[in-house]
Protein backbone atom coordinates (compact mmCIF):
# COMPACT_ATOMS: atom_id res chain seq x y z
CA UNK A 1 0.00 0.00 0.00
CA UNK A 2 2.79 2.40 0.93
CA UNK A 3 4.68 1.49 -2.25
CA UNK A 4 1.53 2.36 -4.22
CA UNK A 5 1.34 5.78 -2.62
CA UNK A 6 5.00 6.45 -3.29
CA UNK A 7 4.61 5.40 -6.91
CA UNK A 8 1.58 7.68 -7.32
CA UNK A 9 3.50 10.67 -5.99
CA UNK A 10 6.49 9.90 -8.21
CA UNK A 11 4.20 10.17 -11.22
CA UNK A 12 2.71 13.48 -10.05
CA UNK A 13 3.78 15.33 -6.91
CA UNK A 14 0.31 16.86 -6.53
CA UNK A 15 -1.64 13.64 -6.89
CA UNK A 16 -2.41 13.41 -3.14
CA UNK A 17 -3.87 16.91 -2.95
CA UNK A 18 -7.18 15.90 -1.41
CA UNK A 19 -10.26 17.96 -2.26
CA UNK A 20 -12.55 18.32 0.74
CA UNK A 21 -15.68 20.15 1.79
CA UNK A 22 -17.71 20.50 4.98
CA UNK A 23 -21.44 20.84 5.61
CA UNK A 24 -22.36 21.74 9.19
CA UNK A 25 -25.98 21.61 10.35
CA UNK A 26 -27.14 23.52 13.43
CA UNK A 27 -30.37 24.74 15.01
CA UNK A 28 -30.99 28.41 15.62
CA UNK A 29 -32.24 29.02 19.15
CA UNK A 30 -33.17 31.96 21.32
CA UNK A 31 -31.03 33.01 24.29
CA UNK A 32 -32.68 30.35 26.48
CA UNK A 33 -31.92 27.51 24.08
CA UNK A 34 -35.48 27.20 22.79
CA UNK A 35 -35.92 26.51 19.08
CA UNK A 36 -36.09 29.84 17.26
CA UNK A 37 -39.56 30.74 15.98
CA UNK A 38 -38.28 33.36 13.57
CA UNK A 39 -37.94 32.95 9.82
CA UNK A 40 -34.56 32.47 8.18
CA UNK A 41 -32.91 35.89 8.67
CA UNK A 42 -32.98 38.14 5.60
CA UNK A 43 -29.33 39.11 5.97
CA UNK A 44 -28.38 35.50 5.21
CA UNK A 45 -29.86 35.72 1.73
CA UNK A 46 -31.83 33.17 -0.28
CA UNK A 47 -31.60 29.71 1.20
CA UNK A 48 -32.55 28.34 -2.22
CA UNK A 49 -29.63 29.95 -4.06
CA UNK A 50 -26.94 30.91 -1.52
CA UNK A 51 -23.77 28.81 -2.08
CA UNK A 52 -22.67 28.78 1.58
CA UNK A 53 -25.76 29.21 3.77
CA UNK A 54 -29.03 27.32 3.46
CA UNK A 55 -31.45 25.43 5.67
CA UNK A 56 -31.99 21.73 6.11
CA UNK A 57 -35.38 20.42 7.28
CA UNK A 58 -36.55 23.33 9.38
CA UNK A 59 -36.71 27.08 8.91
CA UNK A 60 -34.72 27.15 12.16
CA UNK A 61 -32.07 24.66 10.99
CA UNK A 62 -29.08 26.22 9.28
CA UNK A 63 -26.73 24.34 7.00
CA UNK A 64 -23.35 26.03 6.55
CA UNK A 65 -21.32 24.85 3.56
CA UNK A 66 -17.74 25.35 2.48
CA UNK A 67 -16.58 25.42 -1.12
CA UNK A 68 -14.16 22.69 -2.21
CA UNK A 69 -10.90 23.24 -0.32
CA UNK A 70 -7.36 21.93 -0.83
CA UNK A 71 -6.32 21.87 2.82
CA UNK A 72 -7.82 21.13 6.21
CA UNK A 73 -6.97 24.62 7.44
CA UNK A 74 -8.67 26.20 4.44
CA UNK A 75 -11.86 24.19 5.02
CA UNK A 76 -11.98 25.05 8.72
CA UNK A 77 -11.18 28.72 8.07
CA UNK A 78 -13.97 28.93 5.47
CA UNK A 79 -16.44 27.37 7.90
CA UNK A 80 -15.23 29.63 10.70
CA UNK A 81 -15.75 32.74 8.55
CA UNK A 82 -19.30 31.73 7.68
CA UNK A 83 -20.07 31.22 11.37
CA UNK A 84 -18.65 34.69 12.08
CA UNK A 85 -20.96 36.18 9.47
CA UNK A 86 -24.01 34.36 10.81
CA UNK A 87 -23.33 35.47 14.36
CA UNK A 88 -22.75 39.05 13.23
CA UNK A 89 -26.47 39.40 12.58
CA UNK A 90 -28.20 36.94 14.94
CA UNK A 91 -28.88 39.65 17.51
CA UNK A 92 -28.44 37.48 20.59
CA UNK A 93 -29.58 34.21 19.05
CA UNK A 94 -27.52 31.04 19.40
CA UNK A 95 -26.40 28.14 17.23
CA UNK A 96 -27.00 24.85 19.02
CA UNK A 97 -23.66 23.03 19.49
CA UNK A 98 -24.75 19.37 19.53
CA UNK A 99 -26.26 16.87 17.14
CA UNK A 100 -29.22 16.12 19.36
CA UNK A 101 -31.62 19.05 19.37
CA UNK A 102 -32.37 21.84 21.78
CA UNK A 103 -35.57 22.03 23.79
CA UNK A 104 -38.44 21.33 21.39
CA UNK A 105 -41.47 22.88 23.05
CA UNK A 106 -43.00 24.51 19.96
CA UNK A 107 -44.08 23.41 16.51
CA UNK A 108 -41.07 22.70 14.30
CA UNK A 109 -41.44 24.93 11.23
CA UNK A 110 -40.63 23.52 7.79
CA UNK A 111 -38.07 25.35 5.70
CA UNK A 112 -39.64 27.52 2.97
CA UNK A 113 -37.84 28.23 -0.29
CA UNK A 114 -40.13 30.33 -2.49
CA UNK A 115 -42.61 29.79 -5.30
CA UNK A 116 -40.57 28.11 -8.07
CA UNK A 117 -41.02 24.43 -8.82
CA UNK A 118 -37.64 23.65 -7.26
CA UNK A 119 -38.62 25.56 -4.12
CA UNK A 120 -41.96 23.74 -3.92
CA UNK A 121 -40.20 20.41 -4.43
CA UNK A 122 -37.86 21.11 -1.51
CA UNK A 123 -40.70 22.11 0.78
CA UNK A 124 -42.97 19.22 -0.23
CA UNK A 125 -40.07 16.79 0.27
CA UNK A 126 -39.70 18.10 3.82
CA UNK A 127 -43.44 17.72 4.41
CA UNK A 128 -42.95 14.11 3.38
CA UNK A 129 -40.10 13.57 5.80
CA UNK A 130 -42.20 14.96 8.61
CA UNK A 131 -45.13 12.74 7.62
CA UNK A 132 -42.99 9.60 7.37
CA UNK A 133 -40.60 9.97 10.29
CA UNK A 134 -41.92 12.83 12.41
CA UNK A 135 -40.55 16.35 12.52
CA UNK A 136 -38.65 15.75 15.75
CA UNK A 137 -36.21 13.31 14.15
CA UNK A 138 -35.44 15.80 11.41
CA UNK A 139 -34.07 18.33 13.90
CA UNK A 140 -31.04 16.11 14.56
CA UNK A 141 -27.91 17.72 13.12
CA UNK A 142 -24.63 16.42 11.73
CA UNK A 143 -21.43 17.35 9.98
CA UNK A 144 -21.05 15.88 6.48
CA UNK A 145 -17.58 15.50 5.02
CA UNK A 146 -17.03 15.49 1.25
CA UNK A 147 -13.84 13.84 -0.04
CA UNK A 148 -12.31 13.43 -3.48
CA UNK A 149 -8.93 12.84 -5.08
CA UNK A 150 -7.59 14.80 -8.08
CA UNK A 151 -7.65 13.36 -11.60
CA UNK A 152 -3.88 12.83 -11.47
CA UNK A 153 -4.33 10.41 -8.57
CA UNK A 154 -6.76 8.23 -10.53
CA UNK A 155 -4.56 8.24 -13.65
CA UNK A 156 -1.53 7.20 -11.62
CA UNK A 157 -3.41 4.49 -9.71
CA UNK A 158 -4.89 3.02 -12.88
CA UNK A 159 -1.45 2.94 -14.47
CA UNK A 160 -0.10 1.03 -11.47
CA UNK A 161 -2.94 -1.47 -11.50
CA UNK A 162 -2.74 -1.85 -15.32
CA UNK A 163 -6.47 -2.47 -15.82
CA UNK A 164 -8.19 -2.51 -19.21
CA UNK A 165 -11.21 -0.57 -17.89
CA UNK A 166 -12.11 2.87 -19.07
CA UNK A 167 -10.96 5.62 -16.74
CA UNK A 168 -14.57 6.26 -15.69
CA UNK A 169 -15.25 2.58 -14.93
CA UNK A 170 -12.00 2.28 -12.99
CA UNK A 171 -12.76 5.34 -10.89
CA UNK A 172 -16.30 4.16 -10.16
CA UNK A 173 -15.14 0.69 -9.14
CA UNK A 174 -12.44 2.02 -6.84
CA UNK A 175 -14.82 4.53 -5.24
CA UNK A 176 -17.14 1.66 -4.37
CA UNK A 177 -14.18 -0.32 -3.02
CA UNK A 178 -13.54 2.65 -0.74
CA UNK A 179 -17.16 2.91 0.38
CA UNK A 180 -17.51 -0.81 1.14
CA UNK A 181 -14.41 -0.71 3.31
CA UNK A 182 -15.54 2.47 5.02
CA UNK A 183 -18.85 0.85 5.90
CA UNK A 184 -16.99 -2.18 7.21
CA UNK A 185 -14.89 0.05 9.48
CA UNK A 186 -17.60 2.67 10.17
CA UNK A 187 -17.91 1.58 13.78
CA UNK A 188 -14.43 3.06 14.44
CA UNK A 189 -15.14 6.75 13.62
CA UNK A 190 -18.48 6.34 15.36
CA UNK A 191 -16.65 5.31 18.53
CA UNK A 192 -13.91 7.91 18.19
CA UNK A 193 -16.09 10.91 17.26
CA UNK A 194 -19.58 10.03 18.45
CA UNK A 195 -20.95 12.95 20.46
CA UNK A 196 -24.60 12.15 21.16
CA UNK A 197 -24.84 9.91 24.25
CA UNK A 198 -27.76 11.87 25.75
CA UNK A 199 -30.88 13.74 24.68
CA UNK A 200 -33.31 16.29 26.05
CA UNK A 201 -36.54 14.84 27.40
CA UNK A 202 -38.44 17.03 24.91
CA UNK A 203 -36.96 14.96 22.08
CA UNK A 204 -38.56 11.76 23.40
CA UNK A 205 -42.19 12.85 23.34
CA UNK A 206 -44.24 9.98 21.84
CA UNK A 207 -41.06 8.03 21.01
CA UNK A 208 -40.30 4.51 22.24
CA UNK A 209 -36.83 4.18 23.73
CA UNK A 210 -34.73 2.21 26.20
CA UNK A 211 -32.79 5.13 27.65
CA UNK A 212 -32.11 5.78 31.32
CA UNK A 213 -32.96 9.02 33.10
CA UNK A 214 -29.90 11.08 34.03
CA UNK A 215 -31.90 13.97 35.51
CA UNK A 216 -35.34 15.49 35.13
CA UNK A 217 -34.55 16.85 31.66
CA UNK A 218 -32.00 14.35 30.32
CA UNK A 219 -32.11 10.75 29.11
CA UNK A 220 -29.03 8.76 28.11
CA UNK A 221 -27.29 5.42 27.77
CA UNK A 222 -24.26 5.16 30.06
CA UNK A 223 -21.88 3.74 27.44
CA UNK A 224 -23.47 5.17 24.29
CA UNK A 225 -21.37 7.02 21.74
CA UNK A 226 -23.74 8.26 19.04
CA UNK A 227 -27.47 7.88 19.58
CA UNK A 228 -27.89 9.91 16.38
CA UNK A 229 -26.64 6.85 14.46
CA UNK A 230 -28.99 4.49 16.30
CA UNK A 231 -32.70 3.86 16.49
CA UNK A 232 -33.46 7.34 17.83
CA UNK A 233 -31.71 8.97 14.87
CA UNK A 234 -31.65 8.61 11.13
CA UNK A 235 -32.86 5.04 10.90
CA UNK A 236 -35.71 3.71 8.79
CA UNK A 237 -37.22 0.26 9.22
CA UNK A 238 -38.74 0.61 5.75
CA UNK A 239 -35.37 1.27 4.15
CA UNK A 240 -33.66 -1.46 6.18
CA UNK A 241 -36.27 -3.98 5.09
CA UNK A 242 -36.58 -3.04 1.43
CA UNK A 243 -33.28 -1.52 0.26
CA UNK A 244 -30.50 -3.97 -0.53
CA UNK A 245 -27.62 -1.59 -1.12
CA UNK A 246 -24.25 -2.99 -0.11
CA UNK A 247 -22.17 -0.90 -2.50
CA UNK A 248 -20.90 -3.67 -4.75
CA UNK A 249 -21.18 -1.59 -7.93
CA UNK A 250 -22.38 1.72 -9.29
CA UNK A 251 -25.04 -0.03 -11.39
CA UNK A 252 -26.48 -1.77 -8.31
CA UNK A 253 -26.42 1.50 -6.38
CA UNK A 254 -28.27 3.44 -9.10
CA UNK A 255 -30.72 0.66 -9.90
CA UNK A 256 -31.67 0.00 -6.29
CA UNK A 257 -32.20 3.66 -5.48
CA UNK A 258 -34.12 4.33 -8.70
CA UNK A 259 -36.35 1.33 -7.98
CA UNK A 260 -37.07 2.62 -4.46
CA UNK A 261 -37.87 6.11 -5.79
CA UNK A 262 -40.40 4.70 -8.29
CA UNK A 263 -42.01 1.89 -6.24
CA UNK A 264 -45.15 2.55 -4.20
CA UNK A 265 -45.09 1.59 -0.53
CA UNK A 266 -48.32 0.79 1.31
CA UNK A 267 -47.29 2.67 4.48
CA UNK A 268 -47.15 5.94 2.55
CA UNK A 269 -50.18 5.70 0.26
CA UNK A 270 -52.52 7.23 2.86
CA UNK A 271 -50.76 10.58 2.68
CA UNK A 272 -52.77 13.58 1.61
CA UNK A 273 -52.03 15.26 -1.75
CA UNK A 274 -49.13 17.64 -1.34
CA UNK A 275 -48.03 15.99 1.90
CA UNK A 276 -45.11 14.25 0.18
CA UNK A 277 -43.52 14.16 -3.26
CA UNK A 278 -44.84 10.66 -3.86
CA UNK A 279 -45.97 7.55 -2.00
CA UNK A 280 -42.85 5.57 -2.94
CA UNK A 281 -40.28 3.84 -0.74
CA UNK A 282 -38.07 6.90 -1.12
CA UNK A 283 -39.24 10.32 -2.25
CA UNK A 284 -35.77 10.92 -3.71
CA UNK A 285 -32.19 9.72 -3.26
CA UNK A 286 -31.75 12.36 -0.54
CA UNK A 287 -33.98 10.27 1.72
CA UNK A 288 -31.52 7.35 1.65
CA UNK A 289 -30.12 7.19 5.19
CA UNK A 290 -26.63 5.73 5.27
CA UNK A 291 -23.11 6.36 6.57
CA UNK A 292 -21.54 7.17 3.19
CA UNK A 293 -22.89 8.15 -0.24
CA UNK A 294 -21.63 8.31 -3.82
CA UNK A 295 -22.01 11.87 -5.11
CA UNK A 296 -21.62 14.09 -8.16
CA UNK A 297 -22.73 17.67 -8.71
CA UNK A 298 -25.66 17.36 -11.15
CA UNK A 299 -26.45 19.82 -13.89
CA UNK A 300 -29.20 22.35 -13.20
CA UNK A 301 -32.52 20.51 -13.04
CA UNK A 302 -30.92 17.08 -13.16
CA UNK A 303 -31.26 14.41 -10.47
CA UNK A 304 -28.20 12.90 -8.81
CA UNK A 305 -28.72 9.37 -10.12
CA UNK A 306 -28.87 10.63 -13.72
CA UNK A 307 -25.58 12.49 -13.16
CA UNK A 308 -23.97 9.41 -11.61
CA UNK A 309 -25.20 7.24 -14.47
CA UNK A 310 -23.79 9.59 -17.09
CA UNK A 311 -20.49 10.66 -15.55
CA UNK A 312 -19.84 8.40 -12.55
CA UNK A 313 -18.77 9.14 -9.00
CA UNK A 314 -17.12 12.52 -8.47
CA UNK A 315 -16.73 12.46 -4.70
CA UNK A 316 -17.98 10.64 -1.63
CA UNK A 317 -19.91 12.07 1.30
CA UNK A 318 -19.25 10.79 4.84
CA UNK A 319 -22.46 11.22 6.83
CA UNK A 320 -21.89 9.55 10.19
CA UNK A 321 -20.09 12.38 12.01
CA UNK A 322 -21.83 13.97 14.96
CA UNK A 323 -21.48 17.68 15.61
CA UNK A 324 -18.61 18.05 18.09
CA UNK A 325 -19.64 20.43 20.91
CA UNK A 326 -16.00 21.02 21.80
CA UNK A 327 -15.29 22.63 18.41
CA UNK A 328 -17.02 25.97 17.71
CA UNK A 329 -17.48 25.03 14.02
CA UNK A 330 -18.61 21.49 14.92
CA UNK A 331 -15.54 19.54 13.79
CA UNK A 332 -11.85 19.49 14.70
CA UNK A 333 -8.76 19.30 12.49
CA UNK A 334 -7.73 15.99 14.09
CA UNK A 335 -11.02 14.48 12.98
CA UNK A 336 -10.52 15.52 9.37
CA UNK A 337 -6.89 14.34 9.29
CA UNK A 338 -7.93 10.99 10.72
CA UNK A 339 -10.83 10.59 8.29
CA UNK A 340 -8.56 11.45 5.35
CA UNK A 341 -6.07 8.78 6.45
CA UNK A 342 -8.84 6.23 6.93
CA UNK A 343 -10.41 6.97 3.54
CA UNK A 344 -7.09 6.55 1.70
CA UNK A 345 -6.59 3.27 3.57
CA UNK A 346 -10.11 2.17 2.60
CA UNK A 347 -9.33 3.00 -1.02
CA UNK A 348 -6.06 1.09 -1.21
CA UNK A 349 -6.74 -1.95 0.96
CA UNK A 350 -8.52 -5.02 -0.56
CA UNK A 351 -12.29 -4.59 -0.41
CA UNK A 352 -14.41 -7.75 -0.36
CA UNK A 353 -17.86 -7.65 -1.91
CA UNK A 354 -20.61 -7.30 0.68
CA UNK A 355 -22.97 -10.27 0.83
CA UNK A 356 -25.94 -10.43 3.18
CA UNK A 357 -23.83 -11.79 6.03
CA UNK A 358 -21.22 -9.05 5.80
CA UNK A 359 -23.87 -6.34 5.44
CA UNK A 360 -25.57 -7.67 8.57
CA UNK A 361 -22.30 -7.62 10.53
CA UNK A 362 -21.63 -4.03 9.43
CA UNK A 363 -24.98 -2.98 10.89
CA UNK A 364 -24.56 -5.11 14.04
CA UNK A 365 -21.12 -3.65 14.72
CA UNK A 366 -22.41 -0.12 14.27
CA UNK A 367 -25.32 -0.60 16.66
CA UNK A 368 -23.11 -2.26 19.27
CA UNK A 369 -20.82 0.77 19.25
CA UNK A 370 -23.66 3.29 19.07
CA UNK A 371 -25.32 1.95 22.21
CA UNK A 372 -22.43 0.57 24.25
CA UNK A 373 -19.10 1.31 22.61
CA UNK A 374 -17.43 2.72 25.73
CA UNK A 375 -17.71 -0.55 27.60
CA UNK A 376 -15.80 -3.73 26.56
CA UNK A 377 -17.44 -4.58 23.24
CA UNK A 378 -17.12 -7.56 20.91
CA UNK A 379 -17.37 -6.98 17.16
CA UNK A 380 -17.39 -9.27 14.14
CA UNK A 381 -15.14 -8.95 11.09
CA UNK A 382 -15.40 -11.46 8.25
CA UNK A 383 -16.46 -14.17 10.70
CA UNK A 384 -13.78 -13.35 13.27
CA UNK A 385 -14.75 -12.09 16.72
CA UNK A 386 -12.60 -9.21 17.98
CA UNK A 387 -12.75 -6.75 20.84
CA UNK A 388 -13.29 -3.14 19.85
CA UNK A 389 -9.93 -2.22 21.38
CA UNK A 390 -7.99 -4.96 19.61
CA UNK A 391 -9.56 -4.34 16.20
CA UNK A 392 -9.25 -0.60 16.57
CA UNK A 393 -5.60 -0.82 17.63
CA UNK A 394 -4.85 -3.10 14.70
CA UNK A 395 -6.47 -0.67 12.27
CA UNK A 396 -4.54 2.28 13.68
CA UNK A 397 -1.31 0.29 13.27
CA UNK A 398 -2.19 -0.22 9.60
CA UNK A 399 -3.05 3.47 9.17
CA UNK A 400 0.26 4.67 10.64
CA UNK A 401 2.43 4.20 7.51
CA UNK A 402 -0.10 6.17 5.47
CA UNK A 403 -0.17 8.94 8.07
CA UNK A 404 3.64 9.07 8.15
CA UNK A 405 3.82 9.30 4.37
CA UNK A 406 1.19 12.04 4.17
CA UNK A 407 3.09 14.00 6.82
CA UNK A 408 6.35 13.54 4.93
CA UNK A 409 4.82 15.41 1.99
CA UNK A 410 3.97 18.46 4.09
CA UNK A 411 6.71 18.52 6.70
CA UNK A 412 4.10 18.55 9.48
CA UNK A 413 2.89 15.81 11.83
CA UNK A 414 -0.85 16.44 11.48
CA UNK A 415 -1.88 12.93 10.45
CA UNK A 416 0.38 11.08 12.91
CA UNK A 417 -0.73 13.40 15.70
CA UNK A 418 -4.37 12.69 14.85
CA UNK A 419 -3.70 8.94 15.07
CA UNK A 420 -2.04 9.37 18.46
CA UNK A 421 -5.09 11.22 19.77
CA UNK A 422 -7.39 8.42 18.57
CA UNK A 423 -5.15 5.68 20.00
CA UNK A 424 -5.54 7.17 23.47
CA UNK A 425 -9.32 7.07 23.09
CA UNK A 426 -9.23 3.34 22.39
CA UNK A 427 -7.63 2.71 25.78
CA UNK A 428 -9.38 5.52 27.65
CA UNK A 429 -13.07 5.71 26.61
CA UNK A 430 -13.55 8.73 28.85
CA UNK A 431 -11.48 10.74 26.34
CA UNK A 432 -14.04 10.26 23.56
CA UNK A 433 -16.44 13.17 22.95
CA UNK A 434 -19.31 11.07 24.28
CA UNK A 435 -17.34 10.24 27.43
CA UNK A 436 -16.35 13.87 27.95
CA UNK A 437 -19.94 15.02 27.48
CA UNK A 438 -21.34 12.66 30.10
CA UNK A 439 -18.60 13.69 32.49
CA UNK A 440 -19.51 17.35 31.91
CA UNK A 441 -23.17 16.49 32.53
CA UNK A 442 -22.58 15.10 36.00
CA UNK A 443 -23.65 18.44 37.43
CA UNK A 444 -25.63 19.81 34.51
CA UNK A 445 -28.48 18.60 32.33
CA UNK A 446 -27.99 18.05 28.62
CA UNK A 447 -29.79 21.32 27.97
CA UNK A 448 -27.66 23.23 30.48
CA UNK A 449 -24.42 21.76 29.11
CA UNK A 450 -25.32 22.62 25.52
CA UNK A 451 -26.62 26.09 26.39
CA UNK A 452 -23.42 27.06 28.22
CA UNK A 453 -21.40 25.69 25.30
CA UNK A 454 -23.49 27.62 22.76
CA UNK A 455 -22.93 30.85 24.67
CA UNK A 456 -19.18 30.21 24.75
CA UNK A 457 -19.18 29.62 20.99
CA UNK A 458 -21.10 32.84 20.41
CA UNK A 459 -18.47 34.80 22.33
CA UNK A 460 -15.74 33.01 20.40
CA UNK A 461 -17.13 34.15 17.06
CA UNK A 462 -18.11 37.64 18.17
CA UNK A 463 -14.53 38.14 19.32
CA UNK A 464 -13.55 37.83 15.63
CA UNK A 465 -15.45 40.72 14.01
CA UNK A 466 -15.61 40.71 10.23
CA UNK A 467 -13.30 42.99 8.30
CA UNK A 468 -14.83 45.41 5.80
CA UNK A 469 -13.76 43.19 2.90
CA UNK A 470 -15.32 40.13 4.55
CA UNK A 471 -18.56 42.03 5.15
CA UNK A 472 -18.61 43.06 1.51
CA UNK A 473 -17.97 39.48 0.39
CA UNK A 474 -20.83 38.00 2.40
CA UNK A 475 -23.20 40.87 1.66
CA UNK A 476 -22.56 40.36 -2.06
CA UNK A 477 -23.38 36.65 -1.72
CA UNK A 478 -26.61 37.61 -0.02
CA UNK A 479 -27.48 40.08 -2.78
CA UNK A 480 -26.69 37.76 -5.69
CA UNK A 481 -28.54 34.85 -4.07
CA UNK A 482 -31.69 36.95 -3.77
CA UNK A 483 -31.41 38.02 -7.40
CA UNK A 484 -30.92 34.39 -8.46
CA UNK A 485 -34.09 33.36 -6.64
CA UNK A 486 -36.07 36.19 -8.20
CA UNK A 487 -34.87 35.18 -11.66
CA UNK A 488 -35.80 31.56 -11.01
CA UNK A 489 -39.28 32.54 -9.89
CA UNK A 490 -39.77 34.74 -12.97
CA UNK A 491 -39.19 31.83 -15.34
CA UNK A 492 -42.12 30.15 -17.10
CA UNK A 493 -42.45 26.61 -15.76
CA UNK A 494 -44.77 23.63 -16.22
CA UNK A 495 -47.35 22.92 -13.55
CA UNK A 496 -45.96 21.44 -10.35
CA UNK A 497 -47.86 18.21 -11.02
CA UNK A 498 -46.23 17.84 -14.43
CA UNK A 499 -42.87 18.83 -12.98
CA UNK A 500 -43.05 15.98 -10.45
CA UNK A 501 -44.29 13.54 -13.10
CA UNK A 502 -41.31 14.38 -15.32
CA UNK A 503 -38.94 13.80 -12.40
CA UNK A 504 -40.42 10.36 -11.79
CA UNK A 505 -40.22 9.47 -15.49
CA UNK A 506 -36.55 10.39 -15.41
CA UNK A 507 -35.94 8.01 -12.51
CA UNK A 508 -37.92 5.26 -14.29
CA UNK A 509 -35.76 5.68 -17.39
CA UNK A 510 -32.73 4.60 -15.35
CA UNK A 511 -34.19 1.14 -14.73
Amino acid sequence: MLDTLKSIVRQDANSLDIRRGLERETLRTDVKGELARTLHPDFLGSKLCHPLITTDFSESQLELITPVCKSVDEALDQLNDTHRFVYSGLQGGLLWPTSMPCSLTTEIPLAQYGSSNLARLKETYRHGLGYRYGRTMQTICAVHYNFSMPDSFWRALQKIETTSETTADFRNRRHFDLMRNFRRFSWLPTYLFGASPAVSSTFLTDRNHNLMQLDSGTWYQPDATSLRNGGLGYQSATQAGLLDICYNSLDNYINTLATAITTKHDDYTAGKPGQQLNANILQSEAEFYTSIRAKRVPDDGENLLRALHRDGVEYIEVRLLDVCPYAPVGIEADTINFIDTLLIYCLLTPSPDHDDVLCASVEANMQAVVHGGRRPTMLSDMGQRLTLTDWGTGLLDELLPIAEFLDSLTGHDDHCSALSVQARKLNQPELTPSGKMLNDMQNASFHEFALVTAREHREYFLAQPLTDSEKNYFNELTRTSMIAQQQKEAQTEPSFTEYLAEIERDYESLL
